[in-house]
Parts: C-alpha cells; structure tokens; sequence
C-alpha cells in the first residue's frame, strides 16, 4: 500500500506504542504532535478523532483509532513486517485473544484500580473485567515462560501486550512480577522499540524548575 500514514500523537501518552509499532512496521509516516490543550480538541483533530483523544493514523482515506485497532490495522497493511500470523495459521486465535485482552479486561482494570473503583464482589459479576487480581494473575499464566503470545515469533499482539506492561510496571499501575519482566526483558532490545523511544523521548517538553 502506498497511501502515505499519518500519525497524531503526544509523546506522553499511548501514542508511544503506535510510535513503536510504526517503527516495527518500517515504512515511512508523518508525525502530527498535539498538545494537551488547544490542538487535541481543535475542530480540525475532533474531525479526525471527535473523542479528542490521542493516537490516531490516517491512512490515505482510512482513519483508525483506539490502539489495538492501529495496531492490528497495521500488521494487516503491511504483511512484509510479520507482525500478525497469517490468516488461517492457528497462531491467529491467540494473536486476537490477547491483543483484546490488553485492550478489554486490562485496560479496564487498571483503570478502574487506579481510580479507587475496583469493583465488589457482587459487581465483579458485571463488568466485563472481573476484578484486578484475575486480569494480572490470566495475564500472568499465559506469559510465564514465554517470549511471544502468538505462535513462535514476535507480534503486534507482544508489542501491544509488552507495551502495557512495561510502563504500568513503570509507573506502579501493574504489580512487578517475574514473569512480567522476564516476557518484557528481550522486548525492551528491540531496535524499533529503542527508536521510538528514543522518538518520543526527544519531543517531551521540559518541566520548568
């Protein structure tokens, strides 16, 4: 595909792991960085994204949003970065089943923990997230002695999956346990996963003293 990729997004936000899956993917793509104030609720962004949220790519005339959903579009777009198993390949179920995990039952969890509104036991029926214990202890199981999710290579679902984990433990939003950062450990090597960073950390505004 050819259409030339845009990408809207604020260094300080999960921005960061569509930036790293841009660099998995190899191709080139324009950077739209929005701040938190005037730009992300601009009409020209709303008309792109009417959540006022941050990241979104537009692909020719293709506008995704929500970050599985890009990251998912994006190992679909360009099949030469092998980064979503075939269709048909058994690797496939799995490869859906956790990338919607992180984006389902974790986000949703970690959120919820985060504001002080884990939910009762009698609630944990209602949501679909249960509670914050068994979103980290299902997600603990299917890591523990494994480097990859899918199949026996790397995928979006390990990008979008990793990505979670290394900054929640970073910033004390997912317990650090050793099966986390054992999975994490190699992740963290990658050269695009370096470039992004390196990316990102180059456009965070300084804090003033």
């Amino acid at each position: 595909m050819t259409d030339k990729l845009v990408f809207y997004t604020n260094p300080m936000s999960r921005g960061r792991i569509i930036r790293w899956m841009l660099e998995e993917v190899g191709q080139p793509y324009q950077t739209h960085v929005l701040d938190y104030g005037a730009d992300i609720k601009a009409p020209a962004y709303l008309a792109i994204n009417p959540m006022g949220k941050v990241p979104a790519l537009v692909h020719g005339e293709t506008v995704v949003t929500e970050c599985a959903a890009i990251c998912a579009y994006l190992a679909d777009a360009f099949p030469q970065a092998s980064l979503a198993p075939a269709s048909g390949d058994r690797a496939r179920g799995p490869y859906y089943r956790w990338l919607f995990f992180a984006a389902g039952p974790l986000e949703a969890a970690i959120g919820a923990k985060a504001l002080g509104a884990e939910p009762t036991a009698e609630q944990q029926r209602m949501v679909g997230f249960g509670c914050y214990a068994d979103v980290l202890n299902t997600l603990e199981k299917a890591v523990e002695g494994r480097q990859h999710l899918a199949g026996d290579r790397f995928s979006a679902a390990d990008l979008y999956v990793g990505s979670h984990l290394m900054w929640g433990m970073g910033f004390g939003t997912i317990e650090k346990r050793p099966a986390f950062e054992a999975y994490v450990a190699p992740m963290k090597l990658r050269p695009a996963a370096i470039r992004a960073d390196e990316i990102d950390d180059a456009l965070v505004q300084p804090q003033p003293a």
